[in-house]
């Protein structure tokens, strides 16, 4: 089973200050950043992860499954199970209409994989609640296959489904068997679609060492530990220029190109991506890997910071052998390692008339509001002034929920309604309105956001979600009466 050497960076020509200067980098540009662990020479060189997620926990993969998918298919490929140059429509023809359109009946795998299908956006999003993979086939389309990139997550989740109806199981059992000897965690799974489908496009969830482990069986070519795990020609094919994607790029980092389902990047290597910063980073030239996971959904060109920061404090600064140890350096390494937590929100001081406020329920006015009630409450230190956490507690159809946040520091908890893993901090803005915000640290990623503003007897309160499917009841505005 593969495992890893650890080794101090500068043994692997690394300066430990390069590291230092990213993280703190991220940090000052507030990326909620949840891991980072870098590998150079095969040689883990760095492992951190931001309390209060830790190495145990598994994380929302997102797009990252995507590259996992394109690794299944090249597994069938080696079998000689299916052909890149299949027609996609012979494997479902349950799901294929009898007037098919032609443009659908001529698409290939290899047309999905480069994402250059015949649809412009992911076919199952215009009804989630109809079958995701016939979808794909009965959508109308927007231009002939082959011809253009646009980026179409019903692409991989059919070839999901695809391999999960030539092997008879699930796609990441699949993955697991063939690449045994990478010791992928038995606890990572794939969500499903409500048809039973894994979401071979957005749906992994695992460990950070897992997309670590994935990463280096690409970036050797499927060899690993001297057995080629698969034909090293699909692996080269994968990670190569096929498609220019820079009409489409909002960012920098995504108008490299795109080869099977793994992009390219401005270093001249590849990276497996998942949205909110789930980042495989290959950098060959350098003989470099780093992984990070993050929730950069509500921060604008929060995935460039990501890319920038290593490629800007770290790369400029290698060095082909090693380099002197510094000890001091080593240790402030370790230090800053042993420190990394999510960053709590800050504000302004607490108001005056913070008593008028908490321990009072307001209740909700808005029409149609599935929401009946809220109330704050405060753990008030013994001064009387300053609170060290916080609950929000507020009835949503008739059932009581509450969520906990600190005041300049995380507490930790189940989100209510959906029972995920969260962290959240409050703090008071200078307008005198409250703000809490949740991250969502479990298999759904992203954040909930409250905006508190107490008038006399009124409360006003503004919701917002950043998260791909869930939480759609905590958006928008509700005004409350006491």
């Amino acid at each position: 089973m593969l495992t890893f050497t650890k080794a101090a960076p500068e043994e692997t020509g690394v300066p430990s200050e390069g590291i230092i200067r990213m993280i703190n980098r991220l940090q000052k540009r507030r990326i909620p950043m949840h891991s980072l662990l870098l590998m150079r020479h095969d040689k883990l060189i760095f492992e951190g992860y931001y309390a209060p997620c830790r190495a145990d926990n598994l994380h929302r993969m997102f797009s990252i499954s995507k590259s996992v998918t394109s690794i299944a298919i090249g597994l069938l490929v080696d079998e000689g199970r299916v052909s890149l140059d299949d027609p996609i429509v012979q494997y479902f023809p349950e799901k294929v209409p009898q007037n098919v359109h032609p443009w659908i009946a001529q698409m290939t795998i290899r047309d999905m994989l480069m994402m250059r299908s015949c649809h412009a956006a992911t076919t199952y999003k215009k009804n989630m609640a109809a079958d995701w993979v016939e979808s794909y086939f009965t959508t109308p389309p927007t231009h002939p296959p082959a011809t253009l990139f646009h980026y179409d997550t019903s692409a991989p989740h059919t070839l999901c489904a695809l391999v999960e109806k030539l092997t008879g199981g699930s796609m990441l059992d699949y993955i697991k068997k063939k690449l045994d000897i990478l010791g992928l965690s038995p606890e990572s799974y794939m969500i499903a679609d409500p048809f039973g489908v894994s979401m071979g496009g957005s749906g992994l969830v695992a460990y950070s060492m897992d997309m670590l482990k994935f990463g280096y069986f690409i970036a050797h070519r499927g060899n690993v530990l001297g057995k080629q795990l698969i034909s090293p020609s699909y692996i080269d094919m994968a990670v190569s220029m096929l498609t220019e994607t820079r009409v489409t790029a909002p960012l920098p980092s995504e108008a490299q190109g795109y080869g099977l389902q793994i992009w390219r990047n401005e270093q001249n290597g590849f990276v497996c991506y998942g949205m909110g910063g789930q980042l495989i980073i290959c950098l060959p030239d350098y003989d470099l890997i780093c992984v990070t996971t993050a929730d950069t959904q509500s921060v604008q060109g929060g995935n460039q910071q990501i890319y920038d920061a290593l490629y800007e404090e770290i790369l400029p600064y290698l060095q082909d052998a090693a380099i002197a140890c510094d000890k001091s350096g080593e240790k402030a390494l370790a230090d800053v390692c042993a420190s990394l937590a999510m960053e709590p929100l800050q504000g302004a001081d607490t108001p005056e008339n913070i008593g008028e406020i908490a321990e009072r329920t307001f209740k909700v006015l808005t029409p149609d509001s599935d929401f009946e009630s809220f109330c704050v409450h405060f753990d008030l230190a013994e001064h009387k002034t300053e609170q060290s956490a916080g609950t929000l507690s507020f009835v949503h159809k008739g059932t009581p929920y509450a969520v906990r946040f600190g005041m300049g520091f995380m507490e930790t908890g189940e989100y209510p309604i959906y029972n995920q893993r969260y962290a959240a901090s409050g703090a008071w803005l200078f307008d005198g309105t409250l703000h809490i915000k949740a991250h969502i640290i479990d298999a759904y990623v992203g954040c909930v956001q409250f905006q508190l503003a107490f008038r006399g007897d009124e409360l006003t309160i503004f919701m917002s979600k950043k998260e791909e499917s869930l939480f759609k009841e905590f958006q928008g505005h509700l005004y409350c009466k006491k």
